[in-house]
């Protein structure tokens, strides 16, 4: 049965992390219009994440390769309804074609803000109005993800749990995999477990790490859907990894984020939220970041947690 309820249009960015720190502005828009579902234009690979947003309308997947065809599809898709607002954070053309009251677009150099989460509400205030606060970024998990997740921990010790991710999309943003196990060996006394995540490309990293934690570790790398390793990570006593869209995750989840940077603009893409923080390596080189700076960086940053160490 088709629900006739009134719609917004969201469309989102394409990365994991540039997804994540697009959920405040989603949630600020439920927020000021709390009778609309909000259909999503995102693309497949991290849409997923969206999933069991309790508002959502419809998610619509965009292919960016598939050309002008692709885009021309999917503004007939969107033409099928009629939004009251249409926000757009990927392109300046889409919204202009389909039928909508109000259309909020973030132009190249519309808007300012340290932070790009900030950017993006600079950008969209007047959709918003003046009075909306930014929410912290949020993920929403459901039933299946965390009987997954149940399921890929079941062996591991309980109590507090350290999730590491220790891939990148490229290598300069990696920091050695010897210098994540001598992070563990230091957290010996204070972590009882470890969690890796990734993709199946940083699994090998997860091994090597195995080889040295032994029984303790998982490596879940390459074995887990998105809301799958999100399930994982929800409750976890604190989360280290590299510049990557699972840092976004740990801490769109409020889990104590540590995430190390070596190139990169942390003040503008670095995980956003009270929990999350952030260690950029000296002249941007991730081997000289010693993992005994990033020991107190991280015992540091749960101290100002309320979680207990």
């Amino acid at each position: 049965m088709m629900n006739h309820r009134r719609r917004l249009l969201f469309v989102t960015l394409s990365n994991i992390g540039d997804l994540v720190m697009t959920t405040p502005l989603l949630e600020a828009l439920h927020l000021s219009y709390p009778e609309h579902l909000i259909d999503v234009v995102a693309d497949a690979r991290s849409a997923e994440l969206l999933r069991p947003c309790p508002y959502l309308g419809r998610l619509i997947y965009r292919d960016k390769k598939a050309g002008w065809r692709g885009s021309w599809a999917l503004v007939q898709t969107l033409r099928e309804q009629h939004y009251d607002v249409a926000v757009d954070l990927r392109t300046a053309f889409l919204t202009l074609f389909i039928r909508c009251a109000q259309r909020g677009i973030k132009r190249r150099g519309s808007a300012a803000g340290a932070h790009a989460v900030q950017h993006h509400f600079t950008a969209l205030r007047p959709i918003l109005g003046p009075h909306v606060d930014i929410p912290p970024a949020r993920l929403w998990l459901d039933e299946a993800a965390a009987s997954a997740a149940r399921e890929l921990l079941s062996d591991l010790p309980g109590g507090r749990r350290l999730v590491v991710a220790p891939g990148a999309n490229w290598p300069g943003k990696i920091w050695p995999i010897e210098h994540y196990a001598a992070l563990i060996e230091m957290l010996r006394r204070v972590i009882d477990s470890v969690i890796v995540v990734g993709s199946k490309a940083d699994y090998a990293l997860g091994e090597r790490l195995r080889a040295s934690a032994g029984q303790r570790l998982v490596n879940l790398a390459g074995s887990t859907t998105l809301l799958e390793a999100a399930a994982c990570m929800a409750g976890a006593h604190a989360f280290v990894g590299n510049d990557s869209g699972l840092g976004h995750m740990a801490a769109a989840l409020n889990v104590p984020t540590l995430t190390v940077f070596g190139p990169g603009q942390p003040a503008r893409y670095r995980p956003w939220g009270a929990a999350a923080m952030v260690l950029q390596a000296p002249n941007d080189g991730l081997r000289a970041l010693q993992p005994t700076v990033v020991a107190q960086a991280l015992s540091d940053q749960l101290a100002r947690t309320s979680l207990p160490q």
